[in-house]
């Protein structure tokens, strides 16, 4: 039984109306740093240094360390060992919704082993602490002698700088936040800051394996069965075994790899002889630097080159012997910068340019994002005996992975950060995920967890106006085995500002990927298998940052898992794929109609104008044309006043059957039990079963044209061997534009000049006929075409 889809309000896009760059607008458009999100207020305190502080152990000197307190916030630098001249250079942002106190307290203290010992302090009155607005310089620390709590000097002094500022300031994204005061441990507060990522540059290397000379088997008896073993990282292909078993072996075969700079790791080949069906014989290896491979950047060859094959490959630093003769092989081998190395799905993808810099085009223009907030997020783990959200974000548009800070313990947390990139193709889509951060207490300690998703959003740029400021609500819906659900909603603002108008609409011109995916396109085994590479390599660089950007966050925001097999997205594909065909579909009808005089107006009005386009067909093209601009014109006013979001309808996530979910969550290989996992054959071979049929008809309706002229039935191709050669004498007697009047007219004629045809019938049955009896009507009809076109060739 399906479970009831939930209402689909819940699941629709919001417009807001936030106060954002502190309400500071110019007609439509707003003038602020920080424009596209909401000022938030915080007082930031940055410690430097502190000279001449007083020993407090036996030993003459002191450990000490600077605590920030204001209210029940309170913020410690590190300690120095025995260090009377601390430098420490640490910020401490606190925000002014949250303070509780008109008082900020800088306390020196020692650290002790029982108790710490008091230094002295410098206290602050918030109402004159000065406030600063980027893009002003920063403010200069001054030196403040520490006092005692009665107010008295003491010796030492402490170099502090004290104000307020907003979310735009320098000091934001490294200062330690009272928000985040619960986490500790310098792994946990990495792992809650705001960081900008790059994914490495990616090159396809095409390897061309020609031939191979000169090679020494073992057994000399027998006809060597050769092949090529070529890996590169974690990437491992071969070709196949040579046809002519020789010590001289031919291949000409491509193998394709992904490559990311920097180049690390060596090409490495492997000749090999496979001397039993599970035994292989190394004949010869070679190992390829790729600093010094070609770069191509169009389909021109590359030159070829020998290269001598050892029985062990010469790793970097090692000596090479001098040898007067060795086995060699022939290759081609170049990084190809013409193609766009696929990482993402061609219809989300974030980047379409070419790897070479030399091939891309000048950007069209600046892409702002600012993701404000988000609202009633999901309870994601429990924490404390309750249930908790410390959620981030996650943005991504071409090579530029941003990661907004971590929120703690917040349901409705708020972020208001704005990030820029550059655009260069307008049919382009950026991705902004939410995440659940399950690496609060550092990486070592989190205990291998994973953080969980939250949910994500797609923003197509060709579908926003330009210089327009979109605020809305997005919905954060998760597909989970029990079926779709609202995670929360997250709050964007996005605006897309055109640098050049010619440029973006040249764009529009070109071909979507670079030209050498039409010039050479790759297979799709190819492209299927190097985009999965491509992805391993970007995640596994990502996660070696610091702090690390995480496999799954990677894998989930570049949709990985969406080449695997699902009876839901093959639904929703077919569907798509009819929603395509519907005009077609709506036209046949349209036509259906016209031919049996539904409304005698419009066949009348269709005979003149077909009559028109006969005698002046140079009229035919301008016209449709302008049916179409018209039809253009005439959807203007339903034109999307919102960015598309994701339907849960066409998607057919609102109405999957759970044993569907669940095999499209499945592992592969599979883990269900057997019995499920045949029931699941089953069906899947009914459904071959269908195509299957579907198929064979095609090819015999095929084969039946094909007949036509092969003699197969000696009868019907003699007529119509008779009929095209009196048709091609009468076309050829006949002006062209009389039989296709004479066609028209015939085709178009009253319903009552038309003999054993009742004219209350139509091509297109009415939709409250059942399936049996419709597909009855539907092999009638086209018995009495065959029939009618019979009799006219007799």
């Amino acid at each position: 039984m399906m479970h009831r889809p939930p209402p689909h309000d819940d699941f629709s896009l919001k417009e807001t109306k936030p106060h954002l760059g502190g309400g500071k607008v110019a007609g439509d458009k707003l003038t602020s740093t920080y424009d596209l999100v909401e000022q938030m207020q915080y007082l930031y305190v940055r410690v430097v240094k502190a000279k001449e502080l007083p020993a407090k152990d036996v030993t003459g000197s002191c450990d000490p360390y600077t605590e920030v307190r204001l209210g029940n916030y309170k913020g410690t630098t590190r300690h120095f060992e025995k260090k009377s001249n601390p430098e420490w250079n640490q910020v401490f942002a606190f925000s002014r919704d949250r303070i509780q106190s008109t008082m900020l307290e800088v306390s020196v203290k020692d650290k002790d082993v029982m108790k710490d010992d008091f230094m002295g302090w410098v206290l602050f009155d918030l109402s004159e602490v000065p406030k600063r607005v980027p893009p002003d310089s920063p403010l200069a620390p001054q030196w403040y002698r520490l006092e005692d709590k009665k107010g008295n000097k003491l010796k030492g002094e402490l170099m502090l700088a004290v104000w307020w500022g907003t979310q735009a300031d320098e000091a934001f994204p490294e200062a330690w936040h009272s928000d985040a005061a619960s986490v500790g441990g310098a792994d946990g507060l990495a792992n809650i800051r705001s960081k900008v990522y790059l994914s490495p540059k990616l090159w396809y290397l095409r390897v061309n394996v020609i031939e191979a000379q000169d090679l020494i088997p073992s057994d000399r008896t027998r006809f060597p069965e050769v092949f090529v073993k070529a890996i590169l990282g974690n990437q491992a292909l071969r070709t196949r075994v040579s046809m002519n078993k020789s010590i001289n072996p031919m291949w000409n075969e491509d193998l394709m790899f992904v490559a990311a700079e920097p180049f690390e790791e060596h090409l490495i080949l492997s000749v090999e002889d496979r001397v039993a069906p599970n035994k292989d014989e190394v004949l010869g290896m070679c190992a390829i630097p790729l600093q010094y491979v070609d770069r191509r950047l169009d389909h021109k060859a590359i030159n070829t080159r020998w290269f001598n094959l050892e029985k062990h490959v010469i790793v970097d630093g090692e000596k090479k012997k001098e040898v007067k003769f060795a086995s060699r092989i022939h290759m081609r081998i170049c990084l190809e910068g013409g193609y766009h190395v696929l990482d993402e799905s061609t219809h989300y993808s974030s980047d379409l340019r070419p790897t070479a810099k030399q091939l891309w085009k000048s950007s069209i223009g600046v892409l702002e994002v600012g993701i404000l907030s988000a609202n009633g997020l999901t309870p994601m783990k429990p924490k404390d005996g309750r249930a908790t959200t410390d959620a981030y974000c996650v943005a991504k548009y071409g090579t530029k992975w941003v990661r907004t800070r971590t929120i703690i313990d917040s349901f409705t947390p708020k972020w208001n950060e704005q990030y820029t990139w550059e655009v260069f193709d307008p049919c382009t889509v950026i991705t902004i995920g939410v995440f659940d951060n399950c690496h609060l207490q550092g990486g070592d300690k989190a205990g291998g967890s994973r953080d969980l998703r939250i949910g994500k959003v797609r923003i197509r740029l060709s579908t926003l106006e330009t210089d327009r400021v979109y605020t809305h609500s997005y919905p954060l819906l998760l597909l989970h085995p029990s079926g779709v659900k609202k995670m929360g909603e997250i709050h964007l603002a996005v605006r897309f500002t055109c640098s050049s108008l010619l440029n973006m609409m040249h764009m529009y011109s070109q071909p979507l990927l670079p030209k050498m995916h039409y010039i050479h396109p790759l297979t799709v085994t190819q492209l299927d298998s190097l985009r999965h590479q491509a992805t391993q390599i970007v995640s596994m660089r990502l996660s070696r940052a610091e702090p690390p950007l995480r496999k799954e966050i990677v894998e989930y925001m570049l949709d990985v898992g969406s080449h695997m097999w699902s009876m839901r997205r093959s639904k929703a594909n077919f569907f798509r794929i009819m929603g395509v065909l519907g005009g077609l579909i709506a036209v046949g009808k349209w036509f259906d109609q016209i031919c049996n005089w539904k409304n005698p107006i419009t066949t009348v009005l269709i005979h003149i104008l077909f009559l028109i386009l006969v005698l002046y067909p140079e009229l035919i093209l301008p016209t449709i044309f302008l049916y179409l601009f018209l039809i253009g014109v005439w959807y203007y006013r339903w034109r999307p006043k919102k960015p598309p979001h994701m339907d849960t309808r066409l998607s057919c996530a609102d109405n999957a059957h759970p044993d569907e979910l669940d095999e499209e969550f499945d592992t592969f290989p599979t883990s269900r039990p057997a019995d499920i996992i045949r029931m699941r054959y089953d069906r899947l071979r009914s459904i071959s079963g269908r195509i299957q049929t579907v198929v064979g008809d095609l090819a015999t309706q095929g084969e039946r044209l094909q007949s036509l002229l092969s003699w197969r039935d000696p009868r019907a191709t003699a007529l119509f061997v008779i009929f095209c050669l009196i048709a091609a004498i009468v076309l050829y007697v006949t002006p062209f534009q009389v039989v296709a009047l004479l066609t028209g007219f015939y085709v178009l004629r009253h319903p009552r000049s038309r003999e054993g045809v009742d004219s209350k019938r139509s091509f297109f049955p009415a939709k409250n006929i059942n399936p049996g009896m419709e597909h009855r009507n539907s092999i009638l009809y086209i018995l009495w075409f065959h029939r009618v076109v019979r009799r006219s060739q007799l």
